[in-house]
Formats: C-alpha cells, sequence, structure tokens
C-alpha cells in the first residue's frame, strides 16, 4: 500500500511540473495573411496631354509630277484632351476604346517648289483627333499597350511666290483629311485615381486631289504623314473590382 502511494504521488507531481512548465512558454502568434488590393484598370477615363508633332508633306501638281514638288513639312506643339474606357480582363490583359482632339500649334512652314525657283508650297496644321482601339498586359499599377485606328486633321496651305508673299490665287488647299494611326505607349497609375503615361503615335492621311485653278493642270496634290510624342495625364473615375494579394 505504502509502495502504490508513493508511485501515485510521484505521477501527480511530474504531470503538475509538465503542466507549469507548458504556462511558462509563451506560445508563437501563427502568421497571418494580409490582404492587400491590386490596382485594376477597368473603368472610364478622362485626361489631357502636351507633345510635339512632325510632318512629312508633299504638295505638288499631280500630272507635272516631281517638277512641281515641294516639302513645307510642318511641326509644333500638340496640346489635346482624351476620353476612353478600359476593362481588364483575365488578372492582367487590358482592352479599351479611346477618343481624343488636338491642337496643332506649329507654326506655317515653307517648302521650295523643285522646278520653280523662288516659289513655295506654304502648309500649317490646325488640329487633328483620332478614335482608337487599345490592348495591353497589365503589372499591377502599370500598364504597356499598343493602340490603332481612324485618324483624322486638318491642314492648311497654299503657294506662294517669294518668302512672306501672300497666296497666290488658286492654289489655296485645306479640308479635313482621314487617315490611319498606330503607335504604343506606356501608362502608371500614381493613385487609386490619377495616372500619366508616355505615347507615340503616327499616322497616315494619303494623298488628296484637289482643285487648284494656278496650277498648270489646274489640280493639286497634298500626301502629309505625321509623328507624335506626347504625355498625358488621366483621371480614372473607377479602376474596378480590386483582385487581392495574399502578403505573409
Amino acid at each position: 500500500m505504502k509502495k502504490l502511494l508513493l508511485a501515485t504521488t510521484t505521477l501527480v507531481a511530474f504531470a503538475v511540473g509538465a503542466q507549469a512548465a507548458d504556462l511558462g512558454v509563451p506560445r508563437s502568434p501563427v502568421a497571418a495573411a494580409v490582404v492587400a488590393p491590386a490596382f485594376n484598370w477597368t473603368g472610364f477615363y478622362v485626361g489631357g496631354s502636351i507633345g510635339y508633332w512632325t510632318s512629312a508633306m508633299d504638295v505638288r501638281d499631280p500630272v507635272v509630277g516631281a517638277a512641281t514638288s515641294g516639302r513645307p513639312n510642318p511641326n509644333g506643339v500638340k496640346i489635346g484632351a482624351h476620353i476612353g474606357y478600359l476593362n481588364q480582363f483575365a488578372n492582367n490583359f487590358v482592352l479599351g476604346i479611346e477618343g481624343d482632339l488636338s491642337w496643332l500649334g506649329g507654326a506655317s512652314r515653307n517648302g521650295a517648289i523643285a522646278g520653280f525657283p523662288g516659289q513655295f508650297w506654304r502648309a500649317r496644321g490646325s488640329y487633328d483627333a483620332s478614335l482608337r482601339g487599345i490592348a495591353g498586359v497589365a503589372a499591377d499599377r502599370a500598364l504597356i499597350y499598343v493602340t490603332g485606328g481612324l485618324a483624322l486633321a486638318d491642314f492648311q496651305g497654299c503657294g506662294l511666290v517669294g518668302v512672306g508673299t501672300p497666296c497666290v490665287a488658286g492654289t489655296t488647299f485645306g479640308g479635313v483629311r482621314a487617315g490611319w494611326t498606330v503607335g504604343a505607349g506606356v501608362a502608371y497609375a500614381i493613385t487609386q485615381n490619377v495616372s500619366v503615361r508616355g505615347e507615340y503615335l503616327y499616322a497616315d492621311y494619303g494623298s488628296k486631289t484637289s482643285a487648284m485653278p494656278a496650277n498648270p493642270s489646274g489640280l493639286g496634290r497634298v500626301q502629309a504623314s505625321t509623328h507624335t510624342v506626347r504625355l498625358g495625364l488621366s483621371y480614372h473615375f473607377s479602376t474596378g473590382p480590386s483582385a487581392v494579394v495574399a502578403r505573409y
């Protein structure tokens, strides 16, 4: 009986000691997941841009040809506004549409007429616009994209006999030109509703023939294309439902 009582007392003492040891060692906290929202490009946006544009313009009599060719090539500052919508899907693919309208602030430029010494074609750009599709890949707040679609521009010009002289009657050309445009850009969201971007666009307006009574054939042909580089700032009304990223 004494041996049984001694054994029981010893087991109880060991059990109490083990529980006390457990109470003295704090348990390590389990790492908890922190859920952080990732930027999503879905939504409408509006904004403005400023940049620089150059042109390649060839004005000539289509019958006489190169003998009447002049290249005034206007260029200058470009200031505009844009509006668009983007949709981000399948995690990081983005599709959208955008329209823009820009004022072409370049002064008039003269191009000497090859076959007529002392005579020039003069041209300037008034405005341009485009309606383009956008396709890109997003990496959280960064978006790399390509774009392309319809382009419109208004170029004005005329023939001159001597620099700084008035337009020769019957040589004036101008009006809205339709063409196509392609380009690419990079955008970055600096806040949930504001993004900045850099963009390059090439536009081709083809060749258009119009009446120029003073030309030898009574016609004039104007061929034009432009290059644009610009920086833009956009305000996003909604960036859509955010995805979640787990951080530990």
